[in-house]
């Protein structure tokens, strides 16, 4: 389950199902992976085809991406079946 959000975008996204925050091109594959992230209740929920799903090194917490297009990931922190502090960003 999310509990929270690092972007203002992504929570309006997940509140709302539209956001201006978030580019079009990202709304609906955004959209489907808080979905799934809300239904997670163990990390191995997350290890599904498509998303290449796994650990950010170097960070404390540790951090998880899954990929939502080209350089664009969906980061978050889970702990006892709950997923803090969801974000987008752009790596590379």
């Amino acid at each position: 389950m999310i509990k929270s959000f690092r972007s203002k975008g992504l929570a309006q996204l997940f509140e709302t199902e539209t956001s201006r925050l978030v580019k079009p091109s990202l709304r609906s594959r955004a959209l489907m992976i808080l979905d799934i992230l809300d239904q997670a209740e163990v990390l191995s929920d997350l290890s599904l085809p498509g998303l290449d799903f796994h650990p950010l090194r170097g960070h404390r917490p540790k951090r998880y991406t899954i990929h939502i297009n080209g350089p664009w990931c969906i980061t978050f922190e889970f702990s006892d079946g709950e997923v803090r502090r969801v974000d987008l960003e752009q790596y590379h």
